[in-house]
């Protein structure tokens, strides 16, 4: 795909859809920005900026934002999907009404849908059938990306060919990509790492110490992993980008919305309250209670995923659930 003669769609307009539109903007690309909700959309429009989701940074006039899912799409090549996980089911069957024909796929969506327990590219399968479908996941905090700073993150299809040109058509400066072909263990470390992350902000929240996180952050990538491997994604893949990379930054950026609930909860908020506080999705919550369904689905121990559970869910002591994982009766490092 050759830049400014192939326009790419961009599904979603959080931070992380627009970050990638201004992205693809800047290589020349021309881009379809869309957003669910009319009235914000033309205030984006009106502003050229992204106020509620990415503050301060400008949308490039070869943005085309729109609330119109059909124009939106018509004439792209490739669809970049970034909106929420328990959202992309009721925007994929919207594609399908469309009845655009020929569409490459990347999804960028952190999560597992709570109805069906599938990861999004299996969604996307469901929903629109064996399309060229790649997907991205990584340490990527938008506005990080969006800065320009250093990143990097994985890439992974069953088509080797269209993994690389998603390679290429993301791929600047500053953000560089790695291609996989473990397409699941892509997306499962990218969507279990927020429940991580949030039990992360919960010890920080608490005013534990280093130790508790890197215990908590260890044995964090070991539950990611198991469930993994029990699924049928490498187990190694949870060691790389999307799995190890996305757990550190998620766990330890200030800008991470799954750690910012985590804190707020550990300070005593519940997780009603610590939810009214943003507008933004946070995925780990609903993350969470899939990964229980499917620990107990695959047989899978995963105490920390079930200790966040029992504080989001059923008001467990933010203090008890962390000093009992802290006394784990497993004695096996590698258990």
């Amino acid at each position: 795909m050759k830049h400014r003669d192939a326009k790419i769609a961009v599904i979603g307009d959080g931070g992380w859809g627009t970050t990638l539109a201004i992205l693809l903007a800047s290589k020349g690309y021309p881009v379809g920005l869309w957003g669910a909700f009319e009235k914000y959309v033309a205030e984006m429009d009106r502003k050229r900026e992204n106020v509620k989701f990415l503050p301060g940074f400008h949308i490039p006039e070869n943005v085309t934002l729109t609330s119109d899912l059909q124009s939106a799409l018509t004439g792209a090549k490739l669809v970049v999907l970034a909106v929420p996980s328990q959202y992309m089911r009721s925007v994929l069957d919207r594609i399908r009404a469309t009845g655009i024909k020929g569409l490459e796929y990347v999804s960028v969506a952190k999560g597992i849908e709570k109805k069906s327990l599938k990861v999004m590219s299996q969604l996307v399968e469901e929903r629109l059938g064996r399309v060229p479908l790649a997907v991205l996941s990584g340490p990527c905090i938008a506005r990080e990306i969006a800065l320009k700073m250093p990143a990097a993150a994985s890439v992974a299809s069953r088509d080797a060919a269209l993994a690389a040109r998603v390679r290429e058509v993301l791929l600047t400066d500053s953000f560089n990509l790695f291609v996989s072909e473990d397409v699941l263990g892509v997306e499962l470390g990218g969507s279990l790492k927020n429940v991580i992350a949030i039990a992360a902000g919960i010890v920080e929240g608490l005013g534990y110490g280093s130790n508790t996180r890197a215990a908590l952050f260890a044995r964090g990538v070991a539950e990611m992993a198991r469930l993994g491997r029990k699924m049928g994604a490498r187990g190694e893949t949870f060691m790389g980008l999307s799995g190890l990379g996305d757990l550190a930054t998620t766990c330890l950026s200030p800008h991470s919305r799954n750690r910012w609930l985590g804190e707020r909860v550990g300070k005593g908020r519940t997780l009603k309250q610590a939810l009214s506080e943003t507008e933004m999705v946070v995925e780990g919550v609903d993350t969470c209670e899939s990964a229980v369904r499917l620990a107990k689905r695959y047989r899978v121990s995963m105490p920390i995923t079930e200790a966040v559970h029992s504080v989001l869910f059923r008001k467990k002591d933010p203090k008890v659930a962390v000093e009992a994982l802290m006394r784990s009766h497993v004695a096996r490092e590698l258990d």
